[in-house]
């Protein structure tokens, strides 16, 4: 008879953790583009499709990455940045909501400017069937094949799901 409240508290539960970790992982990108120097007037204007977006498939489950890429005038892609999404089935791995914004950060500041006119791409891969967002289509992403790896480790976690956060270069 409790049932139904306890369904209603996760599913309340995994709406704020989805907001939680579209707004980090958003929140991020917007930190990436500045210090890159790149110019971020675009991701700001889209910022609310962009977060209802990835909002919703989070809180869908079937986000799988979000990432950002770094398009140079000369035609490479330098840097790359992953935010993979994991989830939890029960809501038990944090009951807390967190974001190191101060790792993140500190890991920011030794990031080199790219080149002027380097533009960037936003891209999403899923885990499975998801539902169409407006502002998104589908798209091919550049190749990571032979680019470094670093990984900054977890963004930010929440009941359901946690972000994390990785770089090739």
């Amino acid at each position: 008879m409790v049932t139904p409240s306890r369904t209603s508290v996760s599913t309340y539960t995994r709406t704020h953790t989805a907001t939680h970790l579209a707004d980090v992982i958003l929140g991020s990108i917007a930190d990436i583009l500045g210090t890159l120097g790149i110019d971020p007037t675009r991701l700001f204007a889209d910022w609310p499709t962009d977060q209802t977006a990835i909002s919703n498939w989070i809180e869908e489950g079937s986000l799988k990455c979000v990432a950002l890429e770094c398009h140079r005038p000369n035609g490479t892609v330098n840097p790359v940045f992953e935010f993979p999404v994991s989830y939890t089935t029960t809501g038990l791995g944090n009951r807390r909501f967190t974001a190191d914004r101060a790792a993140r950060l500190k890991y920011l500041a030794k990031l080199q400017q790219v080149p002027r006119g380097t533009r960037y791409r936003l891209f999403c891969s899923f885990s499975g069937p998801h539902s169409d967002q407006a502002g998104w289509s589908p798209g091919t992403r550049a190749s990571v094949a032979g680019m470094h790896l670093a990984s900054l480790g977890t963004l930010a976690a929440a009941p359901h799901a946690s972000a994390a956060m990785r770089y090739y270069r």
